[in-house]
């Protein structure tokens, strides 16, 4: 049996300030030395982009959705450092699914995650009191372990909220966090804004830690993840083989494309491939790579500076038409489409694909999805059903009516309702976000296709 310091970030709800506590608990723990590795539950990219920030290193995924259950424990210990923090989603019992098998808290069962309650206390007195008692008879088998007061009003609210938590519960309070202009990260469409937005991430960050460390017993917090059990030793990927040694794939990654999964990018290294990162606002060309990821952002938001660098669109727009393979999700997707179009601005975009990308006021598709691919797919696995996730306020407009789909969709909406997956060319490009795991191992099908072209 093997130890694991671990506890899991919940909620009752979503935006209750969760985000702020977890990257500043985890910023706090760093700061002190301690080795912290940090988790998120579900298919998040932003959160986890605060959390690897506080803790200087990459922060992992876990889903229900994208993961065999039975990859979960093994990938978790895979990647386990001597502290690690797992920041829930949503509320605790909150899931897809009605009996809970996929939330919050039958992943803190699975992995044995004591579980500390952030409770967004605008507004509430005496009412915390059923509310704990509430979730902490719900299901017995969870492990509540204690709870941090957020976004309190001052002394005496606090004090009021002690006395009702320590005076009907059992519930140990482990920190009291006042409402500060300071600790608020923004929102927008898609969640989250994300640290590479803000001029001062380094310094948010900082206030977020500040603040933990003024209001939150960090000792208390500890005792609660060594409190964790032992788990039994998972088993530990092997090394495999290296076909991919000698590619090289360009990875759009900047200001307008960030949504990669950390474990995504090393399972391309681990295959031998040597990642090349690209500025798709600054750079003028494309370096000498084999393939192209563009992964998921927010273009919108950077879409002057990207039609502004025309010469790195007609370089990619010639290299892709001659040939060279491309891999992209979502935003990527929308850059590669004759134009943008958002807040009544249309700008162009790389050309590569017919049809113009449309940012719209509420979500045009979003949720898990399930999918199989189309024989159209170039490296594709037909008849397969396949998982992933999509999240987009844009449509794709006025493709042609030849273009050609790499992906049914049997459930959500991709790009045409009942098609995901634009090719053009080797261009695979759509909407539905992917996870190289037992389900959908596109890492290894794309790699031999690059290395096919090479």
């Amino acid at each position: 049996m093997t130890h694991f310091p671990r506890l899991m970030i919940s909620a009752a709800h979503k935006s209750s300030g969760k985000t702020v506590i977890s990257t500043g608990l985890t910023a706090a723990f760093h700061q002190a030395g301690h080795d912290i590795g940090t988790f998120k539950k579900g298919p998040d990219y932003i959160d986890p982009m605060w959390l690897s920030a506080a803790s200087d290193r990459p922060c992992y995924n876990l889903d229900f959705n994208a993961m065999l259950r039975g990859e979960i424990a093994p990938f978790f210990q895979s990647r386990a450092r001597g502290l690690s923090l797992v920041e829930a989603n949503k509320g605790l019992f909150d899931g897809v699914h009605a009996d809970g098998g996929d939330s919050n808290a039958a992943l803190a069962k699975l992995l044995c995650l004591p579980v500390v309650l952030v409770i967004d206390t605008g507004g509430v007195t005496r009412g915390i009191a059923p509310l704990l008692l509430g979730y902490c008879s719900f299901d017995e088998h969870v492990n509540i372990a204690g709870v941090i007061l957020n976004k309190v009003a001052g002394a005496r609210h606090e004090r009021k909220l002690r006395e009702s938590v320590e005076g009907y519960t059992d519930l140990p309070v482990l920190g009291a966090v006042t409402r500060q202009p300071g600790l608020e990260i923004g929102e927008r469409h898609l969640g989250l804004t994300t640290p590479a937005e803000y001029n001062e991430q380094t310094a948010m960050i900082a206030r977020f830690a500040e603040a933990v460390r003024q209001g939150v017993d960090l000792d208390a917090v500890l005792n609660v993840a060594h409190s964790a059990p032992d788990l039994a030793p998972g088993s530990q990927p092997t090394p495999g083989p290296q076909p991919a040694i000698g590619l090289r794939i360009g990875v759009a990654r900047d200001a307008a494309f960030g949504f990669y999964y950390a474990d995504d990018l090393e399972a391309l290294q681990a295959a031998g491939a040597e990642l090349v990162f690209i500025d798709m606002s600054k750079d003028q060309a494309l370096p000498n790579i084999d393939g192209l990821f563009i992964g998921g952002g927010f273009p919108e938001m950077r879409m002057q500076a990207l039609s502004a660098n025309a010469a790195l669109r007609g370089d990619l727009k010639a290299k892709l038409a001659a040939g060279l393979p491309c891999y992209a999700e979502c935003g990527g997707l929308m850059y590669l489409c004759n134009q943008m179009s958002y807040q009544g601005q249309t700008l162009p975009m790389v050309g590569a694909i017919g049809g113009n990308a449309v940012m719209h006021a509420r979500p045009q598709g979003r949720g898990y999805v399930r999918f199989t691919d189309t024989a159209n797919h170039p490296w594709g696995n037909p008849g397969t059903p396949q998982r992933a996730h999509e999240f987009h306020y844009a449509s794709i407009e006025n493709l042609p009516a030849s273009s050609r789909y790499g992906r049914e969709m049997t459930r959500g909406t991709g790009i045409s309702g009942t098609s995901d997956a634009i090719i053009q060319n080797n261009i695979v490009a759509g909407f539905c976000h992917l996870r190289n795991t037992g389900p959908t191992p596109w890492v290894p099908r794309f790699l031999d296709f690059v290395k096919s072209k090479a």
